[in-house]
């Protein structure tokens, strides 16, 4: 049972109130551009971009929560170390190529190395890889549960705290508001595990009270889970919000900084919803639903106020990606939707598209949210689905020694998606006994692995006649 006093309500409302204000405030300087309003100029700062690359790393918050309960330290591993890796391969890889590129959005990038009709798959795979829904759902339901009103009341609000200011600010907007929750993010975490200690102990009290296997990097879990765990955090390669923070980052060297900067805290506030999935766990055994293992250890160990505003914390982490995912799939709508294919050279129309593309994508994320109502189903199948067709792309479009002929590089998106989707059908509808350890993921890679080596050699052979 969760409660709240009206001191707990008072300092969730004004954190919202804090949010639409910011947002709102941050758009007064506009200039009117598209680069303004879709990159905020390209002019981000090495501190500025480093508060949103964190803030808005960490929207799963409930599902941090759960996978720390059920599995202890191999959340961290599996969550947080692999991210790291690639994050760190990517600064030096592709944060300053991507940067000195210039552009808006990947499938850009793509168009401009395998052409018109690859990047038009793209952007639809783009669009659903950064859909807002789970994290839309996550904030309407703590929203419903709070108030006590309908999930679908809590949804709208929810949608309502994350968009109304993108459509007058744009990513100035995105931006102030993750600044914002960034130190709110971190307040109420720090909070919690101080309190946390002072009530149960420190790591003896863990040690005592917690499964063995909480303890252990690898947990109960085969090599194999763990290892699918590293291939999934290649996601990082094609994150669209790497790529635009890196569009709009002052310079390559403050896009590749920055990222580098950004995994010290990352490990911090890992750190942090870690121990407190830990300290859940060990006190609370019993919890039938690890979903609720944050706030139900809210309740045990805050006070009220503190209690608001670890709320505000974890309603901080969930804003600040959700404004972020409807910011860059309202720009791959207006950008790759609309105005790829009327061929629009007006800024200003360019503008005006994107914020089509802002009511487009929260229309599509409420509606996604209200009738999918499970964060892991659509994380999943989103994932498991888009990944495989476009990393490898991605990838080759800023190396010239790993790319391939366009034609193949259609094969590849198309077949990979295919591939995985089978797969996928396969699994949930017949037996398929040992080979159920084979993601959908991992077998899309495969295909595309398979396609991608073959069209380098084709490609080469293709060079070295000329």
């Amino acid at each position: 049972m969760v409660t709240f006093t009206q001191l707990d309500i008072f300092i969730i409302i004004g954190f919202f109130v804090t949010v639409l204000f910011i947002g709102f405030y941050s758009g007064r300087n506009s200039d009117g551009t598209a680069e303004g309003y879709l990159l905020s100029g390209r002019k981000v700062g090495l501190f500025l971009f480093i508060l949103t690359n964190v803030a808005t790393w960490y929207g799963g918050i409930l599902g941090v929560g759960e996978f720390t309960y059920r599995y202890g330290i191999l959340s961290w591993v599996t969550q947080g170390l692999p991210y790291y890796v690639f994050a760190i391969i990517f600064a030096f890889l592709f944060a300053g190529k991507i940067r000195s590129a210039s552009l808006f959005t990947i499938p850009d990038k793509i168009e401009e190395i395998y052409g018109r009709r690859v990047s038009a798959f793209s952007a639809v795979l783009i669009f659903l890889l950064v859909s807002p829904a789970p994290y839309l759902l996550m904030l309407g339901s703590l929203i419903s549960l709070i108030f006590e009103i309908n999930i679908f009341y809590g949804l709208l609000i929810g949608l309502a705290a994350a968009v109304v200011y993108l459509f007058k600010a744009g990513y100035s907007s995105d931006l102030a508001t993750d600044a914002f929750e960034f130190f709110v993010m971190f307040i109420g975490f720090i909070i919690i595990v101080f309190l946390a200690i002072s009530n149960f102990g420190g790591a003896e009290y863990l040690v005592e009270n917690l499964p063995d296997s909480h303890l252990s990097l690898t947990g109960d879990a085969s090599p194999t889970f763990i290892i699918i765990w590293f291939l999934i955090a290649m996601w990082t390669f094609t994150d669209p919000g790497f790529h635009q923070r890196c569009y709009a980052a002052k310079s390559a060297s403050i896009a590749k900084w920055g990222i580098i900067i950004s995994v010290a805290f990352w490990a911090l506030f890992d750190f942090l919803t870690t121990t407190t999935g830990l300290f859940a766990r060990a006190s609370l055994p019993d919890i039938s639903n690890p979903v609720l293992s944050f706030p139900l250890l809210a309740e045990t160990v805050l006070g009220p106020g503190l209690k608001g505003v670890f709320y505000a914390a974890m309603f901080a982490t969930i804003l600040s990606t959700l404004n972020s995912f409807l910011f860059i799939s309202g720009t791959t709508f207006g950008r790759d939707f609309i105005d790829r294919s009327v061929k629009n050279t007006d800024e200003k129309k360019l503008i005006f598209y994107t914020r089509i593309g802002l009511g487009a994508a929260s229309v599509i994320a409420f509606l996604l949210a209200y009738f999918i109502q499970s964060v892991i189903d659509l994380w999943y199948s989103i994932g498991s689905l888009c990944i495989p067709g476009i990393l490898l792309l991605v990838m080759s479009a800023y190396y010239e020694k790993f790319r391939i002929p366009k034609t193949i590089a259609l094969i590849e998106l198309i077949s990979a998606v295919g591939a995985s989707l089978i797969w996928m059908i396969i699994k949930e509808n017949f037996y398929v006994g040992s080979l159920s350890v084979v993601e959908p993921m991992i077998f899309g890679l495969v295909i595309a692995l398979v396609i991608h080596a073959y069209g380098i050699t084709t490609f080469r052979l293709k060079t070295n006649s000329k």
